[in-house]
Parts: structure tokens; sequence; C-alpha cells
């Protein structure tokens, strides 16, 4: 496609992409106005979507439209959520703030036992699982791997595992006049799991880079397809 084949939206939408790619790489030369220009358009077109996504999946089917038509349980059931959303505002007034605090407990409380839950049913557990896998030899066999490898797989994350949870053991020993220590043993599996931690951290700070790096190549050749348009085909 060359520049006389775009329509107006499409040749808007190219230059706004154009233009917001140079102000986000602007900031190879320090902090600018033109940096913060895409900064604040991006933060607010993430609000404005997030407040569209809110109204029409969560405030108009499931808060309007109970209470205006729907069942008598449905209409009991979503004055909960507007009683907590009415003494929310309460928030605004520095007078008043302490009303709100029942609808942010709620949320709080709420928001907790999703993370733990979802933290241990959706990470700790299978986590868990996949470890104990490991040592089934029925199960290498049907795959047809072999046992011993998958033991010793097994053994590797199982040692990582633990020696990382030591590290995190804080717990020492008051010995009359000196400060306190944790016990040898607790000090070398320690030592160890430092190095399981930093193998972790880099694994992430690897794959940040490398997303970091396909988002930078894919604007590059953004760039390079707006200056396509105006060369000859």
């Amino acid at each position: 496609m060359n520049l006389a084949e775009m329509s107006l939206v499409d040749l808007f939408g190219t230059l706004m992409g154009f233009f917001f790619t140079l102000c986000v790489f602007s900031y190879v030369f320090g902090d600018n106005i033109l940096f913060r220009i895409a900064i604040y358009v991006f933060v607010g077109v993430s609000a404005g979507y997030a407040a569209v996504i809110t109204w029409y999946s969560v405030i108009l089917p499931q808060l309007i439209r109970p209470i205006l038509g729907g069942p008598q349980t449905e209409r009991l059931l979503a004055l909960i959520p507007l009683l907590l959303s009415v003494l929310l505002l309460f928030k605004l007034s520095n007078k008043m703030s302490a009303i709100g605090n029942l609808p942010v407990a709620f949320m709080v409380g709420v928001g907790a036992a999703a993370a733990i839950g979802g933290g241990v049913l959706g990470t700790l557990i299978p986590q868990m699982n996949a470890s104990i896998n490991m040592f089934d030899g029925q199960a290498a066999a049907q795959g047809g791997g072999s046992w011993l490898g998958m033991v010793g797989e097994g053994s590797v994350v199982l040692f990582g595992t633990i020696t990382t949870l030591v590290y995190f053991h804080f717990g020492a020993r008051r010995i009359p006049g000196k400060p306190p220590r944790r016990l040898a043993v607790i000090e070398i599996l320690g030592w160890v799991g430092q190095f399981f931690i930093a193998i972790t951290l880099g694994a992430i700070f690897a794959g940040v880079y490398a997303a970091s790096l396909i988002a930078f190549i894919e604007r590059f050749n953004s760039l390079l397809d707006f200056f396509s348009l105006f060369l000859p085909k």
C-alpha cells in the first residue's frame, strides 16, 4: 500500500503512530515535553478505555439493569454494591471519609482473599503437583522418557525449592554474649538458595529484556513502513 491508496482515517492513524513513536523514542535524550505528551495521552486513553469497559461490562449489566428491570431478588442484591459505592464517595470529603472505610475494608478483604486463593490454588498447589509428578516412573514410561532423567530433574527442582525457602528462614539461635546466628546447615542451604534465586531473577530479566526488544523492533519497523509510503513503487 502506498500513500495514494490510503484512506484519510488510515493516514491519520499512521501519522499519529509515527508521531507518538518518535515521542517515546525521544526519551533517549532525557525527560522532555514530547515524551510527557505521549505518556499523558497513553494514560488518558487507558483511563477512558477502562471507564467504558467498566460501564458496559459491570455497572450497566450488573447494577443498573437489575435495579430497573430485574426480579425482586436481583434488585435487593444489587442494592448492596450500590450502597457500598455511595459510601465510597464519602472518601472524597476529609470530614466524612471515615464513613467510606467500610467499602474500602470490603474491597481490601476481597482483594486479599482473591490474591491468596489465586496464589495457593493457581501457583502453590500446581507447583507441588508438578514436582511430585516428576518422580512418577509410570508417567515417564508412558511419555517415552527416562525415569532416571526425570528423577534427576525433579531432584534439582525439589532441592532448589527447599534451599530457596530456607534462604528466607530468619529464625536464629540466641547464644549468651554472641549475636544471634542461624544453624550452620541453614546457612549453607540458604547460601545455595541464593544461586537459585539469582538464576530465577536472571531468567525473568532476560524475558523482560527480550519482550522489550521485540516491542522496539516492532516500533522501528513501523517507522520504516511509514517512510516506505513516500517511496515510489
